[in-house]
């Protein structure tokens, strides 16, 4: 392993590390803030108005961040019945359209994704509390993007076990 190979593995290391801990911690606070809104509306009464919105769009965020965890190697949902019983050479090329084509599709989803958050920037929609709505959906063109990414990159170059 050459020293340029070594430093990209620390940096795909360490993203993974922050997506994990990103992960982990937006679950943490879902629980915590869905646990305190269930308190406040049956113990005293009332809720926090921007706790409903906020659990929302962090289901959003965890969702895709899952979905992007799932991706980095090759760990996402696949129906892959007739796979089973190719032979080699043509599960490799039933391996190579079916990733081809959920990179275009992720593709496509980035695409408009980002064109739907230009949209809320320019319509300056506001989701709760002044927060405007684009900065939370910026998971969507990020999300479907990294995953985009990720599909090409497995498809390009298969781990062993898939190959």
């Amino acid at each position: 392993m050459t020293h340029w190979e070594d430093k990209l593995n620390r940096v795909i290391r360490g993203i993974r590390l922050v997506e994990d801990a990103v992960i982990v911690l937006l679950v943490l606070v879902m629980i915590l803030l869905a646990a305190s809104q269930i308190a406040l509306r049956n113990f005293w009464g009332g809720g926090v108005v921007w706790i409903d919105p906020l659990l929302r769009v962090m289901v959003l965020w965890v969702g895709l961040l899952g979905a992007m965890a799932a991706t980095r190697r090759n760990n996402h949902i696949t129906v892959d019945v007739l796979s089973r019983f190719l032979p080699p050479a043509l599960k490799r090329a039933s391996q190579w359209i079916t990733g081809s084509f959920a990179a275009l599709i992720c593709m496509v989803l980035t695409w408009h994704g980002a064109r739907f958050v230009a949209m809320e920037y320019e319509a300056g929609t506001v989701l709760f509390s002044g927060i405007p709505a684009w900065c939370c959906e910026l998971i969507i063109p990020l999300g479907f993007g990294v995953m985009a990414l990720r599909f090409l990159l497995v498809t390009i170059n298969p781990p062993p076990e898939a190959a």
